[in-house]
């Protein structure tokens, strides 16, 4: 059923609770605006990986609450405590114990993501110990490994736009291979939320 049944799909992501998601967009469109917005990314986000198929499919909460009903059927792991490094790689960490072969973190606030991004990012682990997808921002919207580097998640301002740059540098002291694809947006401030709903044949009311 799937392309790559040796991988798995993290999506790193928080259920939609007003207050609690997308808090920077909130002096711009209040709670219940902001939790909007993070609902439509979210369901967007959710059915294009299960339609598409590509790898099994995690969920991993950032904090505890109910998600729509298109993620019941998803592997359903709670985020461990800690900086969103330590999580990652707690994440990563346990899912590369096992038979898995490789791993893509994705979040769910990037809504340009492609069915090709996502199988040029397993090409990629081919050849490579760890994929970037950056982000205009100076972060990433894809991280993937084939095996766990602790390194790629430590000494890490995040949340910051030296994000990206700080993870080439842990890879170039850990002597690491990566490739990175195409440069991506996702949707943090009020200027990305306006283009997200610019996006052609996209509406604010993706539901699932």
């Amino acid at each position: 059923m799937f392309t790559h049944p040796d991988a798995r799909i993290l999506l790193f992501a928080k259920p939609p609770l007003p207050g609690r998601v997308k808090t920077r967009l909130i002096p711009a469109v209040g709670e219940d605006g902001a939790c909007s917005a993070h609902s439509s990314l979210l369901c967007r986000v959710g059915q294009q990986l299960v339609q598409w198929q590509l790898a099994p499919l995690q969920l991993w909460a950032g904090i505890d609450g109910s998600f729509p009903a298109l993620f019941d059927s998803w592997s359903y792991q709670l985020q461990s405590e800690g900086n969103l490094g330590e999580r990652m790689a707690h994440a990563a960490k346990m899912t590369l114990a096992g038979e898995v072969q490789k791993v893509l973190f994705l979040g769910s606030d990037c809504p340009v993501l492609t069915r090709d991004y996502l199988k040029w990012a397993m090409a990629a682990l081919e050849t490579s110990d760890v994929v970037l997808g950056p982000a205009e921002d100076g972060g990433y919207v894809l991280l993937g490994m084939r095996r766990f580097i602790p390194a790629v998640f430590e000494r890490i301002d995040w949340g910051t736009g030296q994000v990206l740059a700080q993870t080439r540098d842990r890879l170039r002291e850990m002597k690491a291979s990566w490739q990175e694809l195409d440069t991506l947006w996702d949707v943090d401030r009020p200027e990305d939320l306006a283009r997200y709903r610019a996006l052609p044949g996209l509406n604010d009311a993706v539901s699932c």
